[in-house]
């Protein structure tokens, strides 16, 4: 009697395990990846508008989180140093204007992380002047969370012309 029980509960296992399996190759990662760059282009325009109610949603609210910006020094961990840094960014610029190019969106197997890379052109007026930055670099993870995707990492860069040349090299 006893093998008998064994046995059954090592099938029933053996069987949620395979069950278990089944219900992740279910999952949609096109529609995720859509979802995604929804998501993406959410987070632009959310910028481009200065409308941080959107960024708040877009965002992981955890202690957790990273953020790298392009000053060297620009390192925020945690949504409250990200939240404050972005409304210092709200206050600072004025008509930002932002186009992706290049957006590289990756899935794990289950749909429920996610990592990107993006080319940004980034144009806004800081200080009544018009700039330009042309090619900066985003990357960044994002995770599933109660059927949202948010933001937990990201890292912004600036492409830089390094010469390594030296005097013995020209």
């Amino acid at each position: 009697m006893k093998n008998t029980i064994l046995f059954s509960l090592i099938v029933m296992v053996f069987f949620a395990g395979c069950d278990q399996k089944e219900k992740t190759s279910e999952v949609d990662l096109a529609a995720e990846k859509m979802q995604i760059e929804n998501v993406l282009d959410q987070y632009v325009m959310a910028n481009e508008n200065q409308d941080f109610s959107i960024i708040e949603t877009i965002w992981a609210e955890d202690d957790d989180i990273v953020l790298f910006g392009t000053d060297m020094d620009e390192k925020l961990v945690g949504w409250e140093q990200i939240k404050s840094a972005i409304q210092k960014q709200f206050t600072t610029l004025d008509s930002t204007y932002i186009s992706i190019q290049e957006q590289t969106i990756n899935l794990n197997k289950f749909g429920t992380t996610a990592w990107f890379s993006e080319v940004l052109n980034y144009n806004f007026i800081y200080e009544g002047k018009s700039m330009s930055y042309e090619g900066i670099r985003f990357t960044g993870v994002l995770r599933k969370t109660g059927g949202n995707w948010e933001l937990v990492q990201g890292h912004l860069s600036i492409p830089a012309d390094v010469d390594f040349a030296t005097e013995n090299n020209e």
